[in-house]
């Protein structure tokens, strides 16, 4: 057996695959990743790629003649597809940001880091960045050299180059950010108005601000984003258990690890060759071979760099693989049924149950009733007793409507408002005084309920509110 072919050392193994962290330097040179290509690199180029065009062409689709989904953080009212959210109607959004919360959950302790590796938009932008620097430096050999080269021309023009494509695609970013929040129409179509000439100072500086934070973060803090600030991979090993799908190394079958010639039989050796290719595929720069660590987003890179090196030396794939820690360490089978499952499974399902009813139990129409406070009740100069009240009418429907008010069952008493007929555009609300006028020989003394409807003219929706009628004649 030659030098190269003697087995080495046998590593001492983990004691337990658990989520730990390396110490980072704050000085760490930046990671130029070696691009693979292979089964979950497919799907992550399909999922990430995938989500970002859904985020560029999302505020360009239009419902019913607007915006489809617009979140207009000034008025404030938000629209999705034709449904229209008030301030009133924010609770609505807690439940869908529990849900997800939920879901990201539930899918971390059964799949791990899947959504880091596949639908973040930190991985998304740090993946497309570093392949503008491919396209436009070479591979990671060349990518590496380059920044240890001295500065030339040809290094300050490639270095130009990428920065400028960065800045288009940050600029994108941003505008079709602010696109959720003010619309397509006030960025791009703004009356007779040139696109951005028309924009305010509001809109400027938030337009910089997102090209400048999308450039930093995709192309400067990359995975130091990952792995220093991101809270999400801290308190994952919280939720991790022994049947968490993980990437894992397989030590039994890789140690001792060494180089060795291809078809060459080396006794003692295990699977492993020690050719650092999953080290050099890594976007965070981390050896998957000392155990699961903070810094892995889980993007499978390292797997089919390993399964093409197990079929180019005649081994078998599956070195590096997803899998569990009973699984790998305790040799049986991952229980995928427990009772995690059903408790998500039960939160969830209330949490979407309470969702759908409060969607569905939204009005088109909604009123409140406000008392005058600063004087609830009085003799007018006819003698009637008189309480005046605000209406808070709310038009929720996408069409231009005409609302009538009225009394309900109030004998004694009259209703007069400002307006016979209040006509209100899609989506407005308007702050409506009336006055109930009562016969105190008729009325009682006290507090008597009274009902106020608010109805569209052509009867199609409608909304009652319940409220006091105050008369306390003064004793003598």
């Amino acid at each position: 057996m030659s030098e190269q072919e003697k087995p080495k050392k046998k590593r001492p193994a983990p004691e337990k695959i658990i989520p730990h962290s390396k110490d980072m330097d704050a000085t760490k040179k930046r990671v130029h990743p070696r691009f693979v290509t292979g089964k979950y690199q497919n799907i992550r180029v399909i999922s990430m790629y995938a989500i970002f065009v859904a985020f560029l062409i999302a505020p360009w689709i239009r419902w019913n003649g607007h915006q489809a989904i617009l979140f207009n953080v000034v008025e404030p009212k938000f629209y999705i597809f034709g449904a229209t959210f008030m301030p009133q109607d924010f609770y609505f959004f807690a439940f869908v940001f529990i849900i997800a919360a939920l879901l990201l959950f539930m899918v971390t302790v059964y799949a791990g880091r899947v959504w880091c590796g596949y639908a973040c938009p930190q991985t998304i932008y740090v993946h497309l960045y570093q392949h503008i620097e491919k396209w436009i430096i070479g591979d990671r050999n060349k990518r590496l050299k380059f920044d240890k080269a001295p500065w030339n021309a040809e290094k300050i023009i490639k270095t130009v180059l990428v920065h400028a494509i960065w800045g288009v695609i940050s600029a994108i970013t941003a505008l079709t950010f602010i696109a959720f929040i003010v619309g397509t129409d006030y960025l791009f179509f703004n009356g007779s108005t040139p696109f951005f000439m028309g924009w305010g100072k509001m809109t400027w500086v938030f337009f910089l601000l997102i090209t400048f934070v999308t450039q930093t973060n995709g192309g400067y803090m990359r995975e130091q984003m990952c792995v220093h600030l991101c809270p999400y991979g801290r308190f994952q090993s919280v939720m991790f258990d022994k049947d968490t799908l993980i990437v894992s190394y397989d030590y039994e079958r890789g140690e001792p690890r060494g180089a060795r010639k291809k078809g060459a039989v080396a006794e003692g050796y295990g699977d492993c060759v020690d050719c650092t290719m999953c080290v050099q595929v890594c976007p965070t720069g981390i050896d998957i071979r000392d155990g699961l660590q903070v810094e892995c987003i889980q993007c499978a890179a390292c797997i089919d760099a390993c399964n093409e090196i197990m079929d180019k030396v005649g081994y078998a794939r599956g070195l590096i693989r997803y899998t569990t820690e009973r699984q790998l360490v305790e040799k049986q089978k991952t229980k995928i049924i427990g009772w995690r499952i059903f408790a998500y499974i039960a939160v969830l399902g209330a949490c979407f149950v309470a969702a759908t009813l409060v969607a569905v139990g939204r009005s088109p129409l909604e009123m409140e009733i406000r008392h005058d406070r600063k004087q609830l009740t009085k003799i007018n100069r006819d003698g009637l007793v008189e309480n005046s009240y605000v209406l808070k009418i709310v038009n929720k429907t996408d069409e231009r409507q005409i609302y009538q008010v009225r009394l309900e069952n109030a004998t004694g008493m009259t209703l007069k408002a400002r307006f016979k007929e209040l006509p209100l555009q899609a989506n407005e609300p308007y702050d409506l005084p009336v006055s109930i006028y009562g016969d105190p020989k008729v009325i009682k003394e006290g507090h008597t309920p009274i009902t106020i409807t608010v109805y569209s003219k052509d009867g199609k929706y409608s909304s009652q509110a319940q409220d006091v009628f105050i008369y306390e004649p003064k004793k003598k």
